[in-house]
């Protein structure tokens, strides 16, 4: 074997390991980008459902479809502060859409980010919604942030709450993030978070008699 051949040989290895190099970070490039918008759209998804449940439900505060069983809908409202709410309303059912006409008690509210270690993501928490005293069930959607701002007749922020109902609120801003529960690379950063405020909601029903 000549020189040139070795030389050829030496030429072909390494031009053929650039080629297996560029074809694998195509590869890993390709992956990561379908890792990325598959999680993506699932974020968007997860934030879409919780939010019109999230709508729904508190636009129902003080509802009832016997509107005698709550004649005061002010005191909806019996439990309240900055990731928890307590307020009665008449869950809908499967032979009735506008609810039994029984008063049912609707709570919502964050769990911890300790509870909830299955998932890659570190800052993911269970947002639970239980009706009357059934056993808490919370649904992961990747959700790092539920914050309640309430506001009073006069819009005003309302800073302290008095113990029982009626606790003067009319308005609640709801400030809300997801995030992928399991990022590609662990990339958890807050640019990868997607941010939802419902902007002063009102509770129409207080208003409604």
């Amino acid at each position: 074997m000549g020189f040139s051949a070795i030389l050829d040989i030496i030429g072909s290895t390494i031009i053929g390991g650039m080629l297996l190099m560029i074809l694998l970070r195509m590869n890993d490039s390709a992956v990561q980008n379908n890792y990325q918008y598959s999680g993506e759209r699932i974020v968007q998804q997860n934030l879409v459902d919780v939010v019109k449940l999230l709508e729904y439900d508190f636009r129902k505060i003080g509802y009832c479809n016997n509107w005698m069983a709550i004649p005061n809908p002010a005191v909806a409202i019996i439990r309240a502060d900055s990731n928890r709410i307590s307020f009665l309303t008449d869950i809908v059912t499967t032979s009735n859409a506008y609810g039994d006409g029984v008063v049912d008690t609707l709570h919502y509210y964050l769990g911890p980010a300790s509870e909830l270690t299955v998932t890659p993501n570190p800052f993911d928490r269970l947002l639970y919604r239980v009706v009357n005293s059934t056993t808490p069930g919370g649904s992961n959607l990747g959700i790092t942030q539920f914050r309640l701002t309430y506001f009073d007749a006069n819009g005003d922020t309302i800073s302290t709450m008095p113990v029982s109902p009626p606790l003067g609120i009319a308005a609640i801003q709801i400030d809300m993030a997801v995030e992928n529960p399991a990022a590609y690379g662990n990339d958890y950063a807050a640019d990868k978070r997607v941010l939802w405020r419902q902007v002063r909601l009102p509770a129409r029903n207080f208003t409604l008699r």
